[in-house]
């Protein structure tokens, strides 16, 4: 949605994720299906500066595909910082393994390979960043955990909440409905701040009022 030389310009001016990182991207644009999963290096930096502002220590993500938003923000935790990513794809799970373990930060990262809605039940606690990046039908059950699972301090960050466009056309299909629901779920809740920012393909924004 903005012009490819405008973000490279950002990218280039912002904090980017490690050489770790990137070998995810590169490995995964040469031959994984699905490359355009990537949060890429514009949404890791918005990312990185939120993990550092709020101070988040503990992240709870929802949809690992090959592993680079789950290192992305590892790296920006404290050593004792955890990140829970949940995902149902064996196979692309195996990959994210494979370069977190060549990675320092690999540590911090706990894997669990179920369907999320089955994984987030056995999960007690809260977190302080919430990222939620898996199946879009289950966008507004996922929210609705996150808000009963936030910290105090806590964030929630919802990928893909702009959909190519296609939330300006209800009916389009299922998916973009359930990310319509979703939006003004989060556009109605009452007692957060909340901000739908136009990068990548939308990044909502959903914290608790702090006064």
């Amino acid at each position: 949605m903005i012009n490819p030389e405008i973000e490279n310009y950002c990218i280039n001016h912002s904090t980017r994720p490690s050489q770790d990182v990137q070998s995810i991207g590169a490995f995964t644009k040469e031959g994984v299906h699905g490359s355009q999963m990537l949060i890429g290096e514009m949404e890791a930096s918005v990312l990185a500066f939120l993990i550092n502002m709020a101070k988040v220590k503990t992240v709870l993500e929802l949809g690992t595909y090959t592993g680079y938003s789950a290192l992305a923000m590892a790296e920006q935790l404290p050593e004792d910082g955890k990140v829970i990513t949940i995902d149902i794809n064996k196979e692309t799970s195996a990959i994210a393994r494979r370069f977190w373990d060549q990675s320092p930060h690999g540590k911090k990262i706990e894997q669990i390979l179920k369907p999320g809605l089955e994984a987030l039940s056995g999960i007690e606690g809260q977190f302080d960043l919430i990222f939620i990046d898996a199946d879009k039908n289950n966008y507004s059950n996922y929210l609705t955990w996150a808000l009963n699972h936030l910290s105090d301090h806590g964030l929630i960050v919802v990928d893909n909440t702009l959909w190519h466009g296609k939330v300006l056309t209800p009916g389009a299909d299922k998916q973009t409905d359930s990310i319509i629901q979703h939006n003004e779920t989060a556009r109605d809740l009452e007692g957060y701040v909340k901000t739908l920012l136009p990068v990548r393909d939308g990044m909502f924004l959903i914290q608790k009022k702090q006064r």
